[in-house]
């Protein structure tokens, strides 16, 4: 079944081409890796970027790309054939992720940071063996200010995610597209599309990542009151104002002018 194109679908389409331009994430000749989880917020990106190919003024090529953990039960089966019906040049890789996280994982780290920090490594590997310059990561709105607020609140730190950043080997570019896209955009963009979600079958999903859900019941509950918190907030991320920061590092601490602007 073709993608629906209806209003919803260009609205998405516009804000990643808007990301697009705003940050040049995608430049002529590229050839981008497009993870592939098996959920909404993936196969969102990958429809989107390839319409946008279609009819954009430069060439670039798409490849998706599933790292298949090994957990019990996933069933890359159902995402293989929603790709290969959309007729998209994909690869799966099969990866003992579990096995190392079993065995690697310090007492009291994150479960979920690490398996992401593998199947990222996995990601790169792939990237050079398929040809790819760019990474592609179907990050949304809401996890770029999920993530700043919970850097904020349990690590005291001002940071979230990047639209785009070069990764620490220096060949590889992660692009974020869907940046300025809600997750309730999303949601009504997949169950529209009948998108075939897939679970990753980690043995401790839903017990997890307790502060992002915090994070999100806090922004709904914020948004009763101002329906702009999440705009207002992924704009903060792009409106610093070192003056008005601590970080040595940064900036010294004297100031000039007036903080009559500022709460």
């Amino acid at each position: 079944m073709p993608v629906i194109e209806d209003k919803l679908f260009r609205r998405i389409k516009k804000s990643a081409g808007r990301a697009i331009g705003d940050f040049n994430l995608i430049e002529d000749g590229d050839r981008i890796a497009v993870g592939i989880s098996g959920g909404k917020d993936s196969y969102t990106l990958l429809h989107i970027l390839d319409s946008l190919r279609r009819r954009a003024p430069i060439h670039y090529e798409l490849v998706a790309v599933n790292v298949d953990a090994g957990f019990p039960g996933f069933r890359k089966d159902r995402i293989e054939a929603h790709l290969r019906e959309h007729g998209f040049e994909y690869h799966f890789e099969m990866t003992d992720c579990s096995s190392i996280i079993n065995e690697k994982l310090r007492p009291g780290s994150s479960y979920c940071a690490f398996c992401a920090r593998l199947r990222r490594g996995v990601l790169y590997t792939l990237a050079d063996r398929l040809g790819c310059n760019k990474l592609a990561l179907g990050h949304h709105l809401d996890d770029f200010i999920e993530t700043l607020l919970i850097n904020q609140f349990y690590i005291g730190t001002l940071a979230a995610m990047s639209p785009k950043l070069l990764a620490d080997n220096g060949r590889h570019t992660v692009i974020r597209p869907l940046v300025y896209v809600e997750e309730s955009e999303i949601i009504e963009f997949s169950l529209r599309n009948e998108f075939p979600i897939v679970g990753c079958s980690c043995p401790v999903v839903g017990t997890v990542d307790q502060k992002r859900q915090k994070m999100k019941q806090l922004i709904a509950e914020l948004a009763k009151e101002n329906p702009h918190i999440r705009k207002s907030l992924i704009g903060a991320l792009g409106n610093v104002q070192l003056r008005h920061l601590m970080d040595r590092r940064l900036t010294p601490f004297e100031s000039t002018g007036s903080d009559e602007n500022l709460v």
